[in-house]
């Protein structure tokens, strides 16, 4: 006989079964919130009420317990103030008393039990053990029987009974002393007894009072709950208002429009007029993006069309000749590796533009300043023939990627021996320290400098500002763009400076420089260097 196995049991972190939860989150913003409120509405409610419920009854037997207090003492006081302490006498007076004021479901109950004579009470048949009457049948005779031992049994004190016809009676039950008789004895008591006095009241007011309360719970409860839950679906309806417009746009902006922007939500709270802002700064910075994704694919596509097509028409024409001479081969090879190496440095500078924006693109070190920088010179002075001029180096420590900040160096000095003279034009390198822990690099030349209007974008990807000459020469268009990326990543910046003579001078700044107390106590030893 095959074994049954046990149906799958949910998860025990899981509270709602998975298809509740989907059916849930199809749910707008508006009913969730009118549903959240409903539950608030009658979690506040439903505490009120009892409270309330509560309050009401506790008040109420507490003023009961006032007046039985005051109805036992005046029968207390009645019993225990007349000279003639016979019991035959004391009970003739308690029932000339009780019988003043009859039992009702309203009244209150009167009883003196006195030893040896009998009850005297509001309501004989409590504590007439006698045969029905008024109809009332041998079970309903026998309940009375009952409660009128639970009255004579109770303790003295307060205690809560329940009658047959009445229903709960609050009981305050008391002992009092009753003086002997005083006509015989010259007005001194000789001797007396004990009689025990009950007042007991019905709680039917109680009940009564409590109905009254849950029922107008009841109706203010549905009448709040309805205008709660009308008042949070026409608040949430206006507070998603905008957030459904938010929707609506970035649906447009999914399907590839990304003009469409939120306005007019002056009238909203100041969270949803921020969350706006920052969706339509987002779309802003979307729209730029992707202008300069497009104009970045097709520059790059035209920066590698240009080898291309002229790697092409050399092998055509090479192919067109049917026995090449050797020469003309060697120089089409010439050519096409020329071509083919300013190909690789354009490929190498897209791969470092988009290893940029990665966490490992930098690796960090402590470079000691001093040599890196006139290692770093030393090389780059010997690559053409300008007038170099290094300025003094700050002594200390620099944390930075050493082959990162050597690039972006190279690149600048390249940039400014490109658009220098030959024999006289001037490329300087300077470095400063700036504030506690900063360094700058500044680059100079006497070059033909950059315009005021294209200061701000020499560093965007593939601009030139004479690219005829730099398609020439064999330049990119991305060396400064790699040199802002390498500052961004070492948390720095760079920018276009300003120079009193012609040229231009560019400033990279990065943080984490470290002065060395021992070289700037003896300056001599930075001095300047130049070739």
């Amino acid at each position: 006989m095959p074994l049954s196995r046990p149906a799958p049991t949910p998860p025990s972190g899981s509270v709602v079964p998975p298809s509740l939860r989907r059916r849930l989150a199809g749910i707008g913003l508006r009913w969730h919130l009118a549903g959240w409120v409903a539950v608030v509405v009658l979690i506040c409610t439903g505490i009120t009420f009892v409270t309330v419920y509560r309050g009401t009854g506790t008040q109420l037997r507490h003023q009961i317990d006032q007046e039985l207090e005051g109805d036992a003492s005046e029968l207390s006081h009645t019993l225990a103030s007349s000279d003639d302490g016979r019991p035959v006498q004391v009970a003739a007076r308690a029932t000339r008393y009780v019988r003043a004021q009859p039992f009702s479901a309203s009244s209150t109950l009167l009883f003196v039990i006195v030893p040896g004579v009998g009850t005297s009470t509001n309501r004989p048949e409590l504590f007439d053990h006698a045969i029905p009457d008024n109809g009332e049948t041998s079970a309903t005779q026998a309940k009375e029987n009952r409660l009128s031992q639970q009255l004579v049994s109770a303790h003295d004190g307060y205690s809560t009974l329940r009658l047959p016809d009445v229903g709960d009676l609050r009981l305050l039950k008391r002992t009092v002393s009753v003086p002997g008789d005083r006509s015989q004895t010259g007005g001194t008591a000789d001797g007396g007894g004990r009689v025990t006095v009950g007042v007991g009241e019905p709680l039917l007011t109680v009940a009564h009072a409590q109905r009254g309360v849950a029922r107008a719970f009841i109706l203010a409860g549905f009448l709040t709950l309805a205008g709660a839950l009308l008042a949070a679906y026409l608040v949430g309806t206006r507070v998603s208002r905008p957030l459904r417009r938010m929707a609506t746009v970035a649906a447009q902006v999914d399907a590839g429009d990304l003009h469409p922007r939120i306005h007019d939500v002056g009238g909203h709270g100041g969270e949803v007029r921020v969350l706006a802002d920052a969706f339509n700064h987002m779309l802003d910075r979307l729209t730029d993006a992707f202008a300069g994704q497009r104009a970045f694919v097709a520059d790059a596509s035209h920066e590698l069309r240009t080898p291309l097509t002229v790697i092409g028409g050399q092998l055509e024409v090479l192919a067109s000749q049917p026995h090449p001479p050797g020469e003309e081969v060697r120089r089409v090879e010439r050519l096409v590796r020329a071509e083919i190496a300013r190909i690789s440095r354009l490929v190498d500078d897209l791969l470092l533009l988009a290893k940029a924006e990665q966490t490992q693109f930098l690796r960090l070190e402590t470079i000691n300043l001093d040599p890196y920088v006139h290692e770093l010179w030393d090389g780059m002075s010997l690559l053409a023939d300008r007038r170099f001029e290094l300025g003094p180096v700050p002594a200390g420590t620099l944390r930075a990627d050493p082959d990162r900040l050597a690039q972006a160096l190279r690149n600048l000095l390249s940039n400014a021996i490109a658009h220098t003279v030959p024999g006289e034009g001037l490329v300087r390198l300077e470095v400063q320290r700036e504030g506690a822990d900063h360094l700058r690099f500044l680059v100079e030349d006497d070059g033909p400098g950059i315009p005021a209007d294209q200061r701000e974008r020499v560093f965007d990807r593939f601009h030139r500002t004479d690219s005829a000459r730099d398609r020439v020469s064999g330049g990119s268009g991305l060396g400064l763009a790699i040199v802002r990326a390498i500052a961004e990543a070492h948390e720095g910046h760079v920018a276009v400076g300003h120079r009193a003579e012609s040229g231009t001078k560019i400033e990279l700044e990065l943080p984490g420089f470290t002065a060395s107390r021992s070289r700037e106590q003896n300056p001599e030893l930075a001095g300047p260097a130049a070739r």
